[in-house]
């Protein structure tokens, strides 16, 4: 067995007497829940004189290797100057508030604990001992540091539907001047958006699904009997939040366009969605076709529309293009669309 050193050999002694004269009380903070230390007051550095198993299942070290030691041994960073103000500070004034303060386990983990420091004193004043308590924050930090991701994420949602709040409405003034069309073509996209919404709601904001964009995008125009002509063919690949909600308003105008324009607006037409994974020098792409046929001539001033420059602008906004194609037998609309790596699909 190693050689124990005086401090160590005085510290054991300290805990006979503690136990010898504050029998019961020592025992109850051995058993304690919480994590407790005495400490010398007679040194400089503080060393331990007592430690309770609580204490030693929090930072991993056994009794022997803590005895003696200097109060600020288990420090995760023994330079951290705020942290040493602030234990001194516990020393000096006792604070109820607790210092919050880094601790390294035996392990090299470190953990947060609330740190509360009370001095032990004799009768005539004279401080013999600080009790020492230790509250682990480390459950606390990790919900605070999720609380803040969840907010910085928040924020970054909001700030994007604001982007594209900002980019219907301009787009709408800019193509139209009658107040009822510029109000419903924006009543109309921030009900596609908000739609979108509600999909990346439903799975949590961790992203939709291709198919389900797709069928979400296209639930309100299928009535009187247009759903039958409707197909939507391939892998339910799923997409990041700001991909889903361009891909969704896009959706909404291609849909839009075929009802008053296009393959829906009469009574034989149909639209088919397919896609396909291809592979290029910048990564994976999926090429999306919209097919319309069936539908009536498309009129030439359609092209330059309100519709088009939406879906353009929102596509560009993530790096996919559009090729938007006004055939006589109806509209195809291709997109290449980049592919997050490892994107999942079900």
């Amino acid at each position: 067995m190693p050689k124990k050193s005086k401090q160590q050999i005085d510290a054991e002694a300290d805990v006979q007497g503690f136990k010898n004269e504050l029998g019961p009380f020592v025992v109850a903070a051995e058993t304690t829940r919480m994590a407790m230390v005495f400490a010398d007051a007679k040194h400089p550095d503080n060393p331990i004189t007592f430690a309770n198993d609580s204490f030693l299942s929090l930072t991993g070290y056994a009794r022997a290797e803590v005895l003696g030691q200097s109060f600020n041994f288990i420090l995760a960073h023994a330079a951290d100057a705020e942290a040493l103000q602030k234990i001194d500070h516990q020393f000096l004034a006792a604070s109820d508030a607790g210092a919050e303060i880094r601790y390294r386990r035996k392990d090299g983990s470190e953990f947060w604990a609330a740190l509360f420091v009370s001095p032990v004193r004799l009768e005539d004043g004279e401080i013999v001992q600080y009790f020492a308590s230790f509250v682990d924050l480390t459950a606390l930090k990790v919900e605070q540091a999720h609380s803040r991701a969840l907010i910085d994420e928040l924020n970054h949602r909001v700030k994007n539907t604001l982007a594209m709040v900002q980019s219907i409405v301009w787009q709408a003034t800019r193509t139209a001047t009658d107040p009822s069309v510029i109000r419903e073509a924006i009543e109309s996209r921030l009900m596609a958006l908000s739609r979108s919404h509600d999909l990346l709601t439903r799975a949590n904001w961790e992203g939709a699904g291709l198919v389900d964009l797709l069928h979400d995008a296209l639930e309100p125009f299928r009535v009187d009997g247009r759903a039958d002509r409707i197909a939507i063919e391939g892998e339910n690949i799923r997409f990041p939040p700001e991909s889903a909600l361009a891909l969704g308003i896009s959706f909404n105008e291609l849909a839009t366009n075929a009802v008053k324009y296009g393959a829906l607006s009469n009574s034989t037409g149909s639209i088919h969605v397919g896609w396909k994974l291809e592979s290029t020098g910048q990564g994976r792409r999926l090429v999306l076709q919209w097919r319309e046929k069936c539908g009536p001539p498309v009129s030439p001033s359609l092209r330059k529309g309100f519709g088009s420059r939406v879906i353009e602008h929102g596509l560009d906004a993530f790096g996919a293009t559009v090729e938007l194609d006004f055939r006589p037998a109806g509209l195809l609309c291709t997109m290449s669309i980049p592919v997050p790596e490892g994107a999942p699909h079900e």
